[in-house]
């Protein structure tokens, strides 16, 4: 009997990545099948109420997945919600949207109690996800000023509350491990211009701040305790930097998932030092992998200008992840070769895998 795919890798060795056979060209898509593929982008922020995201979207065949974030720069979690209600309601197809809550109060008495009820209110107007970002651990103090991360108890009853709902949650701790370098030795060049330009950011001047291990081992207590709790590692959880990292993760928690938004250039990096690596990688966890981008439109961007935008950057990725054909990365100042993904993977990662877990009760 055939082993089916989640035992055939449990059964891997960890260190490992299998061997593949070479593909024919019909068993891989090609750039002018971008358009004709059912794909869904599990990581997008749709802030404003104007339609050019959404019509984008539908242009190149994309449902997707707007995710609310109480983030200062953008608009308050009420305005989010109100854009993602609307969107939701019109076009239920090709719109989803996950909530978020506000730290407020967080530590006090009633705020679990009042923050599931506010999520439960956005269930009920379709919501398919909570988010939970990385100003947990980063930003929020608690009472006597010390830093609150994601295993504090006090989440508890929300994660419970979660978990009974078969709600995912959307777990974005930490930055790019980048953040935690010096300059000269961050990976891609988005990295070192956003970090050279923002130190107050940049967490390798700030040794007072907590390390990037430490917030990676705040998150995997979570999600060990909380084993029947949907996890969605958000940014490649955080480990873009190495696809056995990565693994090491995905066979430690088998309740999680990841996503690649905004971390493609981390995996090219990789793929031009270790092609066949990063590429067994794929295939390997085939069933555990979302695409994703983190296309943002907020109030005062260009919305039109913003379409070609959203449609270069989803054909960029396609082009990587489902072809074999050749691009200049300028993130990373080389010459990227297509990872040609089967299409029975391509078709998992760029669609089936988010309708299992964001629908899945």
């Amino acid at each position: 009997m055939r082993l089916n795919t989640r035992l055939r890798l449990a059964l891997a060795p960890l260190a490992l990545f299998m061997a593949f056979p070479a593909l024919s060209q019909t068993d891989t898509y090609s750039v002018a099948d971008f358009d004709k593929v059912r794909k869904f982008d599990a990581h997008v922020h749709v802030n404003v109420k104007d339609a050019a995201f959404l019509e984008q979207a539908r242009a190149d065949n994309f449902e997707i997945l707007s995710i609310n974030v109480d983030y200062p720069a953008f608009p308050s979690v009420a305005d989010q919600a109100a854009a993602a209600h609307q969107f939701h309601k019109a076009d239920p197809q090709h719109f989803h949207y996950a909530a978020t809550f506000s730290m407020k109060g967080f530590g006090q008495a009633g705020w679990a109690k009042a923050t599931n009820a506010y999520l439960d209110s956005e269930f009920k107007q379709g919501a398919l996800a909570v988010k939970v970002w990385k100003n947990v651990g980063m930003v929020e103090r608690d009472a006597a000023n010390r830093l609150i991360f994601i295993d504090d108890k006090g989440f508890v009853p929300v994660f419970k509350h979660l978990t009974l709902k078969k709600i995912p949650l959307i777990a974005h701790q930490g930055e790019p491990r980048n953040c935690w370098l010096p300059v000269e030795q961050m990976t891609t060049n988005n990295d070192k211009a956003y970090f050279s330009n923002h130190p107050e950011y940049h967490m390798y001047l700030h040794p007072e701040m907590p390390s990037y291990e430490s917030l990676m081992t705040r998150r995997d207590h979570m999600v060990a305790a909380n084993p029947k709790l949907r996890v969605v590692g958000a940014h490649m959880a955080s480990l873009e930097w190495s696809v056995v990292e990565a693994a090491k993760f995905l066979d430690a928690h088998p309740n999680a998932v990841i996503e690649l938004a905004a971390r493609i250039a981390q995996i090219q990096y990789q793929s031009v030092r270790d092609y066949k690596k990063v590429r067994d990688f794929f295939i390997r966890y085939q069933d555990r992998i979302m695409y994703g981008t983190d296309l943002t439109l907020n109030p005062g961007d260009d919305a039109q200008g913003f379409k070609k935008v959203a449609h270069d950057y989803w054909l960029s990725d396609w082009t990587y992840l489902a072809t074999a054909e050749t691009q200049r990365v300028a993130d990373i100042d080389a010459n990227a070769r297509g990872l040609a993904l089967p299409k029975s993977v391509i078709d998992k990662i760029y669609f089936t895998n988010a309708k299992r877990e964001f629908f899945k009760k």
